[in-house]
């Protein structure tokens, strides 16, 4: 193989930018930077010949809608055209693969004019293989149209606008290419994929891993793990049928057990690293790096265990938007800045609402310790086209996100969104079984939520949406005392908090966890001017939304029968300004108040402090 040259440093566990940790080689080409872009509106190019007039230049992984894209044109634009040259070395026996992390909505792909591939589905990555339709001689050209009608509601789009300006609770769409596109050189026998499995009752690991390219010859696999400088395995297995499926057996060392200190969790966040070979004898014929961690994640008479013990989650909604980037972390040390952020206001977790999140924020996740609920962007249209898009996609984010142990819970609906007949239409009460079902069927070893917020049927958490903003009410309403929990169920079938029955006729509570997933919303602008802001209560000033968060974080962590909650939100998003962060991740109020607050550990609910000097304070009127 000669397309590529070996960095020093190939195997550097943190090399910047890296798009896909899981499955890392120490070759590959990074073709983020300028691309020559054109739009179309009247969508009349259909080949990489008809785009006769290059007149922009944009950096990509940035989308044309944002200011770092050097375009932040957010009109609406059906068609939009990339291009640029790439360098590559004479391929000598092995398949060049293109990659792209995420091309909104509908991409299709060129290669020297010759059409590779396409792609549908806004949140998900694909691989091309060009190595057929390479040049002699080593500069290649790639081309990509990206198709986004940005006024259809039938296609998974999470909180991209379909209106000019945003409004409410949605935000300046996303067109095309949005994630890193790169480029990798593979050998013609080579490891085509991993996935890991903890098995935590058993001390275990799943390991299966396919084999691309396999002309039948006798190949082996090479596994080993180790955490730090202990090896805790180095296993050979034979290839069958280009797979090997094994579950690893950490073995038991007796009483002196090393063994929980490879559990999993947000305070001790242990990862396993793993290499890979793939073997011919021998020869070393392809060699991958990955990691993965022992965690358990169950439910237990109404509770949520980690690693078969109780835990109570403090998460906080995230929207994943960022003012000049949109969808696209504007760095790694942005994603790490965040992630800081969320755990030094006291959160174990953040939902990411409406968005499947760029990988790399995965793996600080997993690095860092932060627990990830994955949810599903929706659609805003039933239609027969809105559910196989949906579910296609859902399959997909479920394959690219499962072997990050961040992830502990699966969300495919929120709020009936796209399926907003549940009460009386047997097909979207069906669409929801169905896609729970499904992801428990790709992925029996996490919770799914079926629908969060409200009308719940299939479901193995039941997740509410109160936007009460009066802590004594929100404590009243759900907080039973002891031999009154007839009460909660009660208002589990017939209360209509936010306007909407909790669960549906046919779907009683069976016992299953209950977790506020979304309250609070409070705005407060960052300027002091709320004119143009949204949020589901506003603050009148920085000591006032300190106290209403204080009062309502003390309300809900006495309540006893909440397994856990989710506070609305973790950052200012365009016109919705009730982060308990602004755009640019500035503090609202002091931030250990704010982490006391979220932990339940404030003594005194009537005296908050809403600066680091602890000079000022305000008292409850």
């Amino acid at each position: 193989m000669s397309g590529f040259t070996i960095p020093s440093d190939a195997w550097a566990t943190d090399e910047p930018e890296y798009p896909r940790r899981q499955c890392q080689r120490p070759t590959w080409l990074n073709l983020n930077g300028q691309w020559r872009f054109h739009y179309d509106d009247d969508g009349k190019a259909t080949h990489p010949r008809h785009v006769v007039d290059w007149d922009r230049t944009i950096t990509v992984p940035f989308a044309p809608e944002s200011e770092r894209s050097g375009i932040g044109d957010r009109g609406f634009h059906s068609n939009v055209w990339y291009e640029r040259e790439f360098e590559l070395a004479t391929v000598d026996s092995g398949r060049v693969l293109i990659h792209f992390g995420a091309v909104d909505f509908e991409a299709r792909v060129w290669v020297n004019e010759q059409f590779v591939g396409g792609h549908d589905g806004g949140y998900t990555p694909f691989t091309l293989d060009i190595t057929d339709v390479l040049r002699p001689g080593n500069v290649q050209t790639v081309t990509v149209l990206a198709k986004d009608d940005p006024h259809d509601l039938a296609k998974p789009r999470g909180k991209q606008d379909w209106h000019l300006e945003p409004h409410s609770i949605w935000y300046p769409r996303t067109t095309g290419i949005w994630q890193t596109v790169w480029v990798e050189e593979l050998p013609p026998i080579h490891i085509g994929g991993v996935n890991w499995t903890p098995l935590l009752e058993r001390w275990e690991i799943g390991c299966e891993v396919f084999i691309h390219g396999h002309d039948g010859a006798p190949l082996d696999l090479r596994v080993r793990l180790h955490f730090g400088d202990r090896v805790l395995v180095d296993d050979r297995y034979r290839v069958i049928e280009n797979e090997v499926h094994r579950r690893i057996a950490l073995s038991d060392p007796g009483i002196d057990d090393f063994r929980n200190e490879l559990l999993w969790s947000p305070e001790a966040p242990s990862l396993i690293a793993a290499e890979i070979q793939l073997l011919s004898g021998d020869e070393v014929l392809d060699e991958v790096r990955s990691y993965t961690a022992i965690r358990g994640v169950a439910l237990n008479r109404g509770r949520l265990l980690l690693n078969n013990r109780p835990y109570y989650l403090r998460l906080i909604l995230d929207q994943g938007y960022w003012p000049t980037t949109l969808l696209t972390p504007p760095s790694e040390e942005d994603i790490i800045r965040d992630i800081e952020l969320v755990k030094a206001a006291g959160f174990n977790g953040v939902r990411k609402h409406q968005k499947i999140e760029d990988p790399r924020y995965l793996y600080w996740a997993d690095r860092l310790g932060l627990l990830v609920w994955e949810e599903m962007p929706s659609a805003y249209r039933f239609t027969h086209e809105s559910v196989k898009r949906t579910a296609r996609e859902w399959t997909r984010v479920i394959d690219r996100d499962s072997n990050h142990p961040c992830v502990i819970v699966w969300v495919p609906f929120n709020e009936s969104w796209g399926v907003p007949n549940l009460p009386t239409d047997e097909s979207h009460r069906s669409s929801v079984v169905a896609l729970y079902h499904l992801t428990r069927t790709l992925d029996p070893t996490r919770p799914v939520i079926g629908n969060d917020g409200w009308e719940s049927s299939a479901t193995d958490i039941v997740g509410i949406h109160d936007y009460e903003e009066d802590p004594h009410r929100l404590l009243v309403r759900y907080h039973a005392e002891a031999g009154e929990r007839g009460r909660l169920n009660d208002l589990l079938v017939n209360g209509w908090p936010g306007g909407r029955v909790l669960t549906l006729e046919g779907h009683p509570h069976e016992g299953q966890p209950i977790m506020l997933t979304e309250f609070g919303g409070i705005a407060k602008a960052a300027t002091g001017d709320e004119r143009g802001t949204w949020g589901y209560s506003v603050g009148a000033s920085k000591e006032d939304l300190a106290r209403r968060y204080v009062e309502l974080l003390n309300a809900v962590n006495r309540i006893d029968d909440f397994s856990g909650f989710c506070y609305t939100q973790f950052c200012d998003t365009f016109q919705e300004a009730n982060g308990l962060f602004t755009a640019d991740r500035t503090p609202k109020f002091d931030i250990d108040t704010m982490r006391n607050a979220t932990i339940g550990t404030t003594d005194t609910p009537t005296e908050v402090r809403v600066d680091g000097t602890g000079d000022e304070r305000t008292q409850r009127e």
